[in-house]
């Protein structure tokens, strides 16, 4: 696979029926690639949010490309409740595993180390536990006067994406401070990057870099794409469009109205002209 592609072949190498990880919106959410996937019509995705879903997940749901999320929580925050998740999982045309932040993290880190499970207890007493058949509650084996602990399985993501501000020619990927995207490209079985720009300099040959630099063996493939993450932001380095969001979530509180906007922003036209 060549390191630099095109954000059209990026989203040619998500297959149907993938698992995909995918970054909450304070992150370095992929909206341009998330809009490439949409016109390549893909179908059947099931997504992991790491660790709540928003606008970019909303968006495939209504473009009938996702099958099942499991996630913490899919909302599009100060815009409102996610309009398509919430007809998808209400409708049942879309499985809904409910989870939690630390739930998903944990199980990522099962799948970063190369363990079959890792435990947590702050799941014990929540409700949750009777929606989820495959976590399983266990007494310590080292101390039963601690009480029982949840050991959550594994999961390891067929593909990880999101966009960063920064790559190098090698496929080294500046991350900063996204921790999580570190642990979402140790578990994934691939990733697939897009950036705002692709620079000579080694990112790892530079002491300022290095440590927040998620090396090129993590990365499968990137693709250079200015303002990939409009209009959801990109911390740091562009300010979330809010009345762009805004007008998404009043577009998508109908079937017809997310039709439109689809047709519009999407498929036909560019998605700054929601706003334009």
């Amino acid at each position: 696979m060549a390191k630099i592609q095109s954000l059209d072949d990026l989203a040619a190498n998500i297959p149907d029926g993938a698992l995909l990880a995918y970054p909450p919106d304070y992150s370095f959410v992929p909206m341009a690639l998330t809009r490439a996937l949409i016109r390549r019509g893909a179908r059947r995705l099931r997504i992991l949010a790491v660790p709540i879903g928003g606008m970019g997940i909303d968006m495939l749901i209504g473009a009938g490309c996702v099958a099942e999320v499991e996630a913490g929580a899919v909302s599009l925050g100060e815009a409102g409740p996610a309009p398509c998740f919430t007809r998808a999982v209400r409708s049942g045309a879309v499985r809904m595993r409910d989870s939690t932040c630390p739930a998903v993290h944990t199980a990522l880190q099962a799948a970063e180390k190369g363990v079959p499970f890792m435990p947590l207890r702050g799941l014990i007493g929540s409700d949750i536990l009777a929606t989820r058949d495959d976590w399983k509650v266990m007494e310590d084996p080292f101390d039963p006067q601690h009480g029982p602990i949840v050991l959550l399985p594994a999961i390891q993501p067929d593909v990880a994406v999101f966009h960063s501000p920064l790559a190098d020619r090698n496929g080294n990927v500046w991350i900063g401070r996204r921790r999580e995207l570190a642990t979402m490209a140790h578990a994934a079985k691939r990733t697939l990057v897009t950036v705002e720009r692709v620079q000579e300099a080694d990112l790892l040959a530079d002491e300022a870099t290095a440590g927040s630099t998620l090396p090129d063996i993590y990365v499968s493939a990137l693709a250079e794409v200015a303002e990939g993450a409009w209009p959801v932001g990109l911390p740091g380095y562009r300010e979330r469009n809010d009345s762009a969001v805004a007008a998404y979530a009043q577009a998508a509180a109908s079937e017809a109205g997310f039709a439109d906007y689809l047709k519009r922003y999407v498929l036909d036209g560019t998605p700054k002209a929601a706003v334009a």
